[in-house]
This record gives C-alpha cells, structure tokens and sequence, in this order.
C-alpha cells in the first residue's frame, strides 16, 4: 500500500524501495543522492515512522504501509509541514526538502507540540546542502502551530 493505494509491481527482488517508488510507480518526490542512508533525501514513513528508502529492498516492505511526500497533501489542502516550509521559505533548491518534511511530519504525528529540541532531533538525519537550517526549523515551529489551529478549527465546526 502506497498513499493509500493497492499497487502490484513486479520487480527484482534487490530493488530498493526507493527505486521502487521513483522508477515503477512514479513517485519522484523522495530523492536518491547518497544511496546510503547518510543524506535523509529519500525519507518516507513505512508504518507512520521515517525510515531511508535507499536501504530497505521494497520486497521487505510488501504488504506494509507506505506513504511519501506525495501522500501528505489532502486534494488541494497541503500538509501543514508543506505549508511552513513555503512560508518560511524553507527550501533554497528544493532537492532536501522531501525527507525534511516527512521527518517533521513523523514527529507531528507522534509530538502534535515538539520542544525546538525535538525539531532539532527530527530533522538530525537530513542533510541540506543550502544550509537552510534556521528557515527548517522555524517551520517545524509554525507546522505545529499550523497543525493545532486546524485541529481547533476541525473542532469549532462540529
């Protein structure tokens, strides 16, 4: 299951699950720059939590939830990572920011109200070669505030 879909693929047993993604089903927002699990570029949630595509073989991965940065949008409504991050414009050339923003969505799903400490901690594994750091972590700041306004919106409708 891939964003909610059902997908067969046939393919290699040795094919990452990153190139599964890229290459079989089209799926091109996780990014293969290290190929080893140094950079964070290819960070998707396998089960809710953030693992690097590049070292797990998508066999491995059969029968198991996956969803990518692709997935996180709901219609036209952006995930409240992907609407800080435009707003503190926290990407300079973009190649970063898919894994930084499934790794702060992983801690909003688990720490709807992360401490910066947290944030820091978060995006850890992630490599940004622009140097976009301070721009990265307010938006991991305002993503939680974000995410608590429509949850408190959610509830005044109701």
């Amino acid at each position: 299951m891939v964003n909610g879909e059902e997908h067969t693929i046939l393919l290699e047993p040795r094919r990452t699950l990153l190139d599964a993604l890229r290459h079989n089903l089209g799926l091109t927002g996780a990014k293969k720059v290290c190929d080893a699990g140094n950079c964070g570029a290819c960070t998707v949630h396998l089960d809710g939590q953030p693992v690097y595509s590049c070292l797990l073989l998508a066999v491995d991965c059969a029968d198991r939830e996956v969803t990518t940065i692709e997935g996180l949008a709901r219609g036209n409504e952006l995930d409240p990572v992907q609407e800080a991050f435009i707003l503190r414009d926290a990407f300079q050339c973009g190649f970063c920011t898919p894994g930084q923003v499934m790794s702060l969505r992983a801690l909003l799903n688990e720490e709807p109200d992360p401490t910066d400490a947290q944030i820091e901690q978060a995006v850890t594994g992630n490599l940004c070669r622009c140097g976009a750091y301070r721009n990265i972590l307010e938006a991991g700041r305002l993503a939680a505030e974000l995410q608590a306004a429509r949850r408190d919106d959610e509830g005044d409708r109701r």
